[in-house]
C-alpha cells in the first residue's frame, strides 16, 4: 500500500462537526492544499461552498480530482497542478476557509500557517485549518485558536479574527 495521509473518517467528521457549527459553508470561497482525492473539498461543495479552489502538485491525484469533479458536475470548481508553497507565494485572493491535509512526512510543515499569515490569505473571520500529528504544536502562532485531537490526527484551527 502506497504511503498516504488519509484523513480518516471520524477525524473527517469531527472536523465537519466544528465547521458546521461556526461557520456558514453556504457560499464560502474555499482553498484545498494538498488536496489529496478532493475528499475536503467534496464535502464543502455538497454542503453549499460556492467557489472553491484546490491545490495538488500530484499528477495522478489532480487528474483524479479533475474527473471526480467533473463527473459529480461541480460548478466554480478549480484544481491547480502545482506545489503548494509557490501557489501561496503567487496567490492574490483572499479565502473564508483553507484546508490543509499535508503529508505528515512533510519538514515545512511549520511554515504553513506563517505563510497564510504573511500572505494574508484569509478574509476577516477567516478560517484556516491545518491537519497534522500530536509531534507539531501551533500554539503561540499567529491566529491560532484551538486543537483538535482525534488519535493521530490533529486539526489546529487558526481564524482571522477582526477587532470589533
Amino acid at each position: 500500500m502506497p504511503y498516504t495521509r488519509p484523513t480518516t473518517d471520524v477525524a473527517k467528521e469531527g472536523l465537519f462537526n466544528i465547521i458546521q457549527n461556526n461557520l456558514d459553508i453556504e457560499g464560502m470561497k474555499t482553498l484545498d492544499l494538498f488536496g489529496g482525492t478532493g475528499s475536503i473539498s467534496y464535502e464543502l461543495a455538497s454542503r453549499g461552498a460556492a467557489d472553491l479552489t484546490i491545490v495538488e502538485k500530484d499528477t495522478a491525484m489532480f487528474e483524479f480530482i479533475r474527473k471526480t469533479s467533473t463527473d459529480l458536475k461541480l460548478e466554480n470548481f478549480k484544481v491547480i497542478k502545482m506545489e503548494v508553497f509557490k501557489f501561496m507565494e503567487n496567490c492574490a485572493d483572499q479565502f473564508d476557509f483553507i484546508f490543509a491535509g499535508p503529508p505528515y512526512a512533510l519538514n515545512t510543515i511549520d511554515d504553513l500557517p506563517k505563510k497564510v499569515v504573511e500572505k494574508q490569505l484569509l478574509k476577516p473571520d477567516g478560517w484556516f485549518v491545518l491537519e497534522h500529528t500530536p509531534r507539531n504544536n501551533y500554539e503561540g502562532y499567529p491566529l491560532f485558536v484551538t486543537a483538535r485531537n482525534y488519535g493521530t490526527t490533529i486539526f489546529s484551527i487558526f481564524v482571522n479574527k477582526q477587532a470589533t
